[in-house]
């Protein structure tokens, strides 16, 4: 028995990693995800982590740069070469010879475009001066973060995305109206704008409160065919605070999760969360406006 709770408000894929991504009317959602989401990433050449947002002493521009596919990925082609956008206008694609100079000379560090994940895929991860916001009780510090398969080869238990994969945690992350409409209420001031939390679905919905939370070991139907359970939280971090277009650097984004839904996670403890990630149990094309159902 499934019921209805809301349709599929807007789909956004991010090419690269960490860097501002695309609003998509439809895309293809497969095993390992939203197709070309999360498609590429920069390795620094210092350390051979992957760059990310949340490196924000080390790289504090990513958000300044725009990726998009210069055509619709297909599946079961290869993935289009991504178009990247700086800043201060000047553009580059993947498949450009120089894409890595014009990079590196931009964040001032030698940087690489990579397709695929480190076997060790470690990141430098900081946590912002805010009380609550990670289990170990880290404030105002950068350390280092296991992600993808590397964050499961950690903990000691299977991966649900393959070696390689940029992901952080699993495939799909999803995100209600809802949620946002509650942080809203709870603190007026700040500004929960969805591209804060780079989320690949943003459902409509109008039950109130943190509706995701009652999701976790349940079903989503969408449109009739696709199908995503959903495994977990989504445990939210320095990300969600940092400017980027016209929303403005706030802390308070992260503290109010922080004060009002923080849950256990396993071992890793009460995390701050909004919303939910999913693995995909039936591949499909998904479009806004399609029905969800629960089950």
């Amino acid at each position: 028995m499934s019921d209805a709770i809301g349709s599929v408000a807007r789909l956004w894929r991010f090419p690269v990693k960490s860097m501002l991504g695309e609003r998509l009317n439809q895309a293809e959602l497969t095993s390992v995800g939203l197709l070309g989401d999360r498609a590429y990433a920069l390795i620094d050449g210092e350390s051979g982590k992957v760059v990310s947002a949340k490196s924000v002493r080390l790289f504090p521009d990513m958000f300044g740069c725009r990726a998009t596919f210069i055509e619709v990925p297909r599946s079961g082609q290869q993935l289009p070469p991504v178009r990247i956008e700086l800043p201060d206008g000047t553009s580059v694609t993947s498949d450009s010879g120089n894409v890595d100079g014009v990079l590196s000379a931009h964040f001032q560090r030698d940087v690489t475009l990579a397709r695929a994940a480190p076997e060790d895929y470690t990141i430098d991860m900081y946590h912002p001066d805010v009380e609550g916001a990670n289990a170990a009780g880290h404030r105002d510090a950068s350390v280092d973060q296991k992600l993808g398969s590397a964050l499961f080869d950690e903990l000691g238990v299977p991966s649900p995305v393959p070696v390689g994969s940029l992901v952080d945690v699993y495939p799909v992350s999803v995100l209600t109206t809802s949620t946002l409409q509650q942080l809203s209420e709870l603190r007026p001031q700040s500004n929960f704008d969805e591209r804060r939390f780079r989320m690949n679905v943003i459902i409509d919905t109008e039950e109130p409160g943190f509706l995701e939370n009652g999701w976790v070991g349940r079903e989503l139907g969408i449109g009739g065919t696709l199908r995503l359970n959903v495994v977990a939280p989504d445990a939210r971090c320095a990300m969600t605070t940092l400017a980027q277009e016209d929303l403005p650097r706030d802390t308070d984004i992260l503290r109010t999760l922080a004060r009002h839904n923080r849950i256990q996670i396993g071992e890793l403890g009460r995390l701050p969360c909004a919303g939910v990630y999913a693995e995909v149990a039936a591949e499909g094309t998904v479009r806004t406006g399609e029905s969800v159902e629960l089950g």
